[in-house]
């Protein structure tokens, strides 16, 4: 039957990340695999969703209110007008809201920028609407963006560019330097930035997420795409947003009501106490997450890893394999689940060396199978049972024994 399924989905293959992490339950291993946290979400949260469970909030719901809080948001954080009937749209999380604002803007044959490495998303939601994904490699060790690389990669085709930051999976903040190399192109060449800023609020050792859409002139080219699911612990409550010029917006509701048509009700509801939290809540986030990138750190280091760049954000750590290992990424992760029942993502399926622009070089990217991301978002149980069977491994040289 498979010639009956359409060219875009013979196109797309199982995500690892959802694989490993299945792998994972069903080996009983520590997953550091799949991005979510293994520890309960704020207490009053929960209490929320259930009053409202409890309260008959069950069928389809759209909640103003949410609306409201978003554009309150937006002007704390990023100093942007943001009027909350026309340009903010409820969708069934960040992947939706990403996914729907692809559909409302790309045509066939429409290139969009992605940066390499990058999350696997987004080349599908590109893919699927006949969209052209051109990517632009950061510069290992640190990501760096080179704006000659970005420069050459635009085309006549060129239509949006997408930005995740905090990314995933480098833990990389884009710098303003960089933000605004991105803004310049997009306002002199009239292209669109799609954001992903789910990790906004996890940042580490002072720095701050910026949003282009706070930079000039790119309020009114931007679509910001965000959710609950990592500030708050609940990736499993689908409820996230996009916010758009009023035309995209519009269009993204329609997309989302024809697909979805509501986010779950009760978490809508329960969303509501989230956004109340006080300031406290996210430096508490903050600390915690730092201490717990600081303790995966000092883990991979000492068994070798070469940890070039410690994340300044999100719960990623993407780490070089050390330089006596003759294992491939996909081979080292095979073996590591093996021999110490932990399952991590082999870097390879970050990058996309075969969608670069024919204006850059291919020299050398064989560091592109030398990477393993570890998601740090677990409890401190976790990552001490994690830092147990790895260091299990080392031999008395102190290298480990699967290399």
């Amino acid at each position: 039957m498979e010639e009956k399924l359409s060219s875009a989905a013979k196109t797309l293959t199982p995500s690892p990340i959802q694989q490993l992490s299945l792998l994972a339950q069903r080996c009983n291993a520590i997953n550091l695999a799949e991005g979510f946290p293994d520890f309960p979400a704020p207490p009053q949260i929960k209490a929320a969703a259930v009053s409202a469970i409890n309260s008959d909030f069950n069928q389809y719901r759209h909640v103003q209110g949410i609306c409201d809080s978003v554009a309150k948001i937006m002007k704390q954080m990023h100093g942007l007008d943001v009027e909350p009937l026309t340009d903010v749209a409820i969708c069934c999380g960040q992947s939706e809201a990403f996914a729907a604002t692809v559909f409302a803007i790309i045509d066939q044959g429409d290139e969009v920028i992605l940066f390499d490495p990058s999350y696997e998303t987004y080349e599908a939601c590109v893919t699927i609407a006949g969209g052209v994904p051109v990517y632009v490699p950061l510069d290992p060790p640190h990501w760096t963006l080179d704006p000659d690389k970005l420069m050459k990669s635009f085309t006549v085709r060129t239509k949006a560019i997408v930005l995740n930051s905090p990314h995933n999976p480098t833990g990389k903040v884009f710098t303003k330097a960089e933000l605004e190399t991105i803004a310049r192109a997009c306002c002199t060449r009239d292209y669109l930035a799609i954001t992903d800023e789910v990790y906004e609020h996890i940042t580490f050792d002072k720095e701050k997420h910026i949003s282009i859409a706070s930079l000039l002139g790119m309020r009114k080219r931007t679509i910001i795409t965000s959710s609950l699911s990592k500030t708050y612990s609940v990736t499993g409550w689908r409820v996230g947003w996009a916010v758009a010029p009023a035309c995209i917006a519009s269009a993204i509701k329609n997309i989302h009501i024809k697909i979805t048509d509501s986010a779950p009700a009760p978490f809508q509801e329960a969303a509501l106490t989230a956004f109340r939290s006080p300031m406290e809540y996210f430096e508490l986030l903050r600390r915690d997450y730092e201490s717990k990138r600081d303790c995966i750190v000092k883990l991979l280091a000492r068994v070798g890893f070469k940890v070039h760049f410690k994340p300044q954000g999100a719960f990623f750590l993407f780490a070089e394999l050390p330089e006596n290992c003759l294992l491939s990424d996909i081979e080292f992760v095979e073996e590591l689940i093996k021999q110490a029942a932990v399952v991590a993502v082999p870097g390879c399926g970050f990058f996309h060396r075969n969608f670069y622009s024919e204006n850059l070089s291919l020299a050398d990217y064989g560091y592109q199978k030398r990477y393993i991301r570890f998601a740090f978002c677990k409890s401190d149980a976790t990552l001490a049972d994690a830092a147990t069977k790895i260091g299990q491994l080392v031999d008395a040289k102190g290298c480990l024994k699967l290399f």
